[in-house]
């Protein structure tokens, strides 16, 4: 448990002010995984969900741990994890460079995405790995098997609808002699081949999910493009693949350490958290954002929406049931192969540690006071309100 105080404003605060009613008049447009998360998010860290009574033999300070709801969607139940996925992360690192490719939807198949989550986002995954792994290992390019690990985004920075994913990339990879073949210092792969491939990989995919029934189409989509014809839609793809994608490449990393930093903040990111809240009230919520339109310092702004369109944003974001938003792909998805990749290098493999998360004091212990520091012991358990159902005998 951290020691961390906590925010002074929560998005848990606006379902709590405004879900009951937003529910009621939405009841026929939320999804059973959207109302699964308002209710988890509204209970997180209250004695609804029970408490843990603690006691500090130190100073002997008193204390109650309300639980937490434990859901990925929640901004304030992702740190444990994060922390978790990091350590394990971190045995993975090769001395190398590093570099972040990222992989965006247009605006029109993005649309198409909204409506199809579960195929489209693992489309972008399968489009967007074998793009990477099909460039670099093009003899004209790099000739080598890389890998990858990439982190599903659905949002922008305003929580509109904005899938894409980012792509932790090493620089270089195993050749056919299982040999490491370095990329250029400071240049991973062309962007403009990437964006081709990746474009022509996603849109024939979309054809194929088109043919075996499996798309849904509503709204200004279906009124605009009449995808309920095949020519209709075999025509708006062709006109999507005559647009231009956008993939990015940024420089590369610092080194392994920026690395873990980066991935450490946004692997387990939720679509806001709760430091960007500026104020809250029964009918509107206000938050910072980032405008990429403007350069510099101006690029921080505050934007005010009403509490109903907050919640709608936010809820845009919840991802299919059972779906994985971090993946890896090539050398860092083997064992085997990061093996080889190290043997290549000459890096010696990492220690077996079986608490491998590099913990302070406060990580360690469950519980810390934050009178003192000192751990804590449960003195008592209180239950949650709702306790689960039995199972039919």
């Amino acid at each position: 448990m951290s020691s961390c105080s906590r925010p002074p404003l929560e998005v848990a605060d606006v379902f709590r002010l405004s879900g009951t009613q937003y529910k009621s008049a939405q009841h026929r447009h939320l999804s059973l995984a959207q109302l699964k998360v308002m209710s988890a998010i509204e209970r997180c860290r209250s004695a609804q969900l029970g408490a843990h009574h603690l006691h500090c033999e130190h100073c002997h300070t008193d204390a109650i741990a309300y639980n937490s709801c434990r859901n990925r969607h929640c901004p304030k139940c992702q740190g444990s994890s994060a922390k978790r996925w990091f350590a394990a992360r971190e045995q993975q690192l090769l001395p190398v460079e590093y570099y972040h490719v990222v992989f965006t939807l247009p605006g029109e198949v993005a649309q198409l995405a909204f409506y199809n989550k579960a195929q489209m986002y693992q489309l972008l995954f399968k489009a967007a790995s074998q793009t990477l792994l099909t460039i670099a290992g093009d003899t004209r390019h790099l000739g080598a098997e890389v890998g990858t690990t990439m982190v599903l985004h659905t949002w922008g920075s305003s929580m509109m609808h904005h899938p894409h994913v980012h792509c932790i990339v090493p620089g270089g990879g195993l050749d056919k002699a299982k040999q490491w073949k370095a990329c250029k210092k400071g240049f991973f792969l062309p962007v403009r081949v990437l964006s081709r491939l990746f474009r022509r990989l996603y849109m024939q995919g979309v054809r194929e999910l088109y043919e075996s029934t499996q798309l849904l189409c509503f709204g200004e989509l279906t009124q605009t493009s009449g995808f309920e014809h095949a020519g209709h839609f075999m025509a708006w793809c062709k006109q999507q693949q005559s647009m231009e994608w956008v993939v990015y490449a940024k420089p590369p990393f610092a080194g392994p350490q920026a690395v873990l930093k980066y991935l450490s903040r946004y692997t387990h990111r939720v679509a806001i958290a709760n430091r960007r809240l500026q104020s809250i009230d029964e009918t509107h919520v206000s938050f910072t954002y980032k405008d990429y339109r403007r350069k510099g310092n101006n690029m921080h702004r505050t934007m005010q929406l009403t509490c109903d369109e907050f919640m709608r944003r936010f809820l845009l974001h919840v991802l299919p049931t059972g779906f994985h938003r971090i993946r890896h792909y090539g050398l860092l998805a083997s064992k085997a192969k990061l093996n080889m990749a190290r043997q290549a290098l000459h890096v010696a493999p990492p220690p077996e540690i079986k608490n491998p998360a590099n913990e302070s004091k406060a990580d360690s212990a469950p519980f810390v006071c934050r009178q003192c520091q000192s751990p804590m012991k449960v003195s008592g358990l209180r239950l949650p309100a709702y306790l689960p159902r039995a199972p039919p005998k």
